[in-house]
């Protein structure tokens, strides 16, 4: 048989089709988490509405930029160059059901907007790049919102700072495998008075005399006796006070 270029031509384009499904069957397709919240539930909420609805944070803003794009309900970009993972949440991949709602809800909040961060200690950023922290929106914690609201499920990858399991409510989607490093996982520490203080919301402790120590919310309060019960149960110096 002759092989001519008609069939060479043919063949090249069966292995560009071959190639480009594996491409697609092996295309990152998340949790695979999914939620049915339409996006009107928030169409006539301005953003001063939403933020009304939760407390200040305990978490500290160690940076501040303008959020420039938002890429889903999870991810948003920054106008010092940054590309910024909300730590600690799963929001809905493109073309999933509830990926519009999120993405709208975080648009909402950020776009366009100066946000805060409290970047994660404990591991910076993850596999691309991106900076994980804690998104902060005039004194409010954005990852805890998405998960308050349903909008995303809580991803808890240590090391971490953050422990969302803090910032979930009885209707947050924990991943069954995620329910168990809850519960075995949970904190245990101690008493009710120490030298130190710990915030279970935001994984810091401070001396018992600082101000933003003092200023936890109790149920959030974790007392040590020493420094080193503090560092070895997974809590980071708080870096006002250097305890």
């Amino acid at each position: 048989m002759q092989i001519t270029k008609k069939h060479v031509f043919s063949l090249l384009v069966i292995l560009i089709l071959a190639v480009g499904a594996i491409s697609v069957a092996n295309a990152y397709t998340g949790t695979g988490f999914t939620h049915n919240i339409p996006s009107s539930k928030y169409h006539d909420m301005s953003a001063s509405d939403i933020l009304g609805k939760y407390s200040d944070t305990d978490c500290q803003v160690e940076e501040k930029a303008v959020c420039t794009e938002v890429v889903d309900g999870d991810t948003i970009y920054l106008n010092n160059g940054k590309k910024v993972r909300f730590v600690g949440v799963n929001t809905p991949e493109r073309g999933v059901e509830g990926y519009i709602t999120s993405k709208n809800f975080v648009q909402k909040l950020c776009l366009n907007k100066e946000v805060g961060l409290d970047i994660d200690n404990a591991k910076n950023n993850d596999k691309y790049g991106r900076t994980l922290a804690v998104v902060i929106v005039d004194g409010k914690n954005v990852n805890e919102m998405l998960l308050k609201e349903g909008l995303a499920e809580v991803m808890y990858i240590p090391p971490s700072e953050f422990y969302p399991y803090n910032w979930a409510d009885a209707s947050t989607h924990i991943p069954t495998s995620q329910n168990t490093y809850a519960n075995t996982h949970s904190d245990s520490s101690s008493s009710d008075t120490g030298d130190y203080i710990g915030n279970s919301n935001s994984g810091k402790f401070h001396k018992s005399t600082c101000s933003w120590g003092q200023k936890t919310a109790e149920h959030n309060r974790v007392y040590f006796s020493s420094r080193n019960s503090a560092i070895s149960q997974g809590y980071m110096p708080c870096k006002v006070c250097n305890p």
